[in-house]
């Protein structure tokens, strides 16, 4: 790596502005060159010029330099015999998409410039390398890495004005949420909060009690799809020692635990009808009995529920209460889905990036542009707990200060495309034919498993059941026949 040498004034006075001289402070820079006495030059040179720097021979040696993170820039000989320029920009690259390297050749052409820099070359410079023009290359990094801390300044003051009680968004949709969460968070006594699996709504029902009167109360949570009606009705309303198999001593309920605070009902439209009878009465007259007691017991407590049901077409069904649903749904909330609030996913990525990165003890500065563009395509069926799930995989997965599309899930780094059945494949089937394929395709999705398949198809556990079972003797018999 040859150097033509400036004079020590005229590095004097590249660094005679402060502000340059503090941007500079801020870009470490590894110089890699099979000469050691070139790369003593350069790495002295540096250090005077105010760039913090560390030279090797070994090309092994700086990429683990970049792998911990021990510099943002590296300037790298095209020509070694351990590894050439271009082989150790691809490593780079892989280890740390965000990486700076700027190549030094002696055989310098605009052809091997520009495939350098179409391979990801941040500049292409040739021998002798004149150091104003390496200085100036290395300044205007150091602008752009300053800029950059800038701009994420102020968006982490902007990020702060786009929560509502920990819930992030910018979009409208949201913005309606949060309104309308303000204006009944004091009034409210029930509250029925909808929308699809993953897109917030245990969030947006404990803003509701944060904003409330009783928000120093205890805000308690069941989830009414994971258990029998026998146990969540003991969940709910407690039992007395003896009342059924295994009740050895008598316990209270999450209405009387909850009592002068606030009880979430999650998952609501999955309660069988007997169990959504026992639930009207408490609803309805704050009134409570533990199972195996005549005793009844006055609560006063705030009641949220959410689904991620139509609950009016379950009503139609006969399927749910309408007198249940009348009381809970007085007033509604609906959450959308994450495809319905695009906008609000790079500001959710943010969050996502900053509560995993103080989790996981890195510092991660953000993603790729790549990465941001695979995360924008996708059409999100399992909304913003999807999204989250993704960012925290990959804050564990990734080795660089930004994560790239390698540290995703699979599906995510190979997306399949949908594609369009020919015309001529189509064939006219019955509605229970396209019923029966649909949901063998779901829960082969699922793994089987049928309470997540009841979720997706937006059905209740028991008409899964019934379908299934109802298949099952349809296939039986067929055989039979055959």
């Amino acid at each position: 790596m040859a150097l033509a040498v400036p004079e020590k004034s005229q590095v004097g006075a590249l660094v005679e502005h402060s502000a340059i001289g503090i941007a500079r402070k801020n870009l470490p820079v590894c110089v890699l060159d099979d000469d050691p006495d070139q790369v003593e030059l350069v790495t002295n040179l540096l250090e005077r010029a105010g760039f913090p720097a560390a030279g090797t021979t070994n090309p092994q040696e700086a990429l683990q330099k970049v792998r911990l993170g021990g510099c943002r820039v590296v300037l790298a000989d095209l020509k070694m015999p351990a590894m050439d320029g271009l082989t150790f920009l691809e490593n780079t690259l892989q280890y740390d998409p965000g990486m700076h390297v700027i190549l030094i050749t002696g055989f310098y052409s605009v052809d091997s410039a520009i495939e350098a820099i179409k391979r990801g070359a941040y500049d292409y410079l040739a021998k002798p390398l004149e150091f104003p023009r390496l200085a100036k290359a290395l300044d205007d990094l150091a602008e752009l890495f300053t800029q950059r801390s800038e701009i994420r300044g102020l968006e982490e003051k902007l990020f702060e004005n786009l929560q509502f009680q920990g819930i992030v968004g910018k979009s409208p949709a949201m913005i309606e949420v949060f309104d309308l969460a303000k204006k009944i968070a004091r009034h409210y006594t029930n509250v029925l909060i909808t929308g699809p699996t993953g897109a917030g709504k245990e969030p947006v029902a404990r803003a509701l009690h944060q904003l409330s009167p009783v928000a120093q109360e205890r805000f308690a949570i069941c989830n009414c799809s994971a258990m029998v009606d026998t146990l969540l009705e003991s969940q709910l309303f407690g039992h007395v020692r003896g009342s059924f198999t295994g009740a050895t001593d008598t316990r209270p309920g999450l209405f009387e635990y909850a009592n002068g605070g606030t009880i979430f009902l999650d998952e609501i439209g999955e309660t069988s009808l007997p169990m959504q009878a026992k639930l009207l009465r408490a609803v309805q007259n704050r009134e409570i009995q533990r199972v195996g007691s005549p005793e009844v017991k006055n609560v006063n407590v705030r009641i949220i529920a959410a689904t991620n049901r139509d609950l009016r077409a379950e009503v139609l069904a006969g399927r749910f209460r309408e007198d249940l649903f009348y009381r809970l749904g007085s007033i509604e909330i609906r959450v959308p889905g994450l495809s319905e609030r695009s906008e609000d996913i790079p500001v959710l990525i943010q969050h996502f990036l900053k509560k995993y990165s103080q989790a996981y003890g890195k510092r991660l500065q953000g993603l790729t542009r790549r990465a941001q563009i695979v995360l924008l395509q996708h059409d999100w069926p399992g909304n913003v707990r999807e999204l989250e799930n993704v960012i925290s995989s990959a804050a564990i997965t990734s080795n660089a200060d930004f994560i790239d599309v390698g540290d995703f899930p699979e599906h995510l780094q190979k997306p399949q495309r949908r594609v369009a059945a020919p015309a001529h494949d189509w064939r006219p089937v019955p509605l229970e034919e396209v019923r029966r394929v649909h949901i063998q395709r779901v829960l082969e999705t699922c793994n089987g498993n049928r309470v997540r398949a009841a979720q997706m198809l937006g059905i209740g556990r028991t008409s899964l059941y019934r379908f299934l079972k109802r298949s099952g003797k349809q296939a039986a018999a067929a055989a039979g026949g055959a």
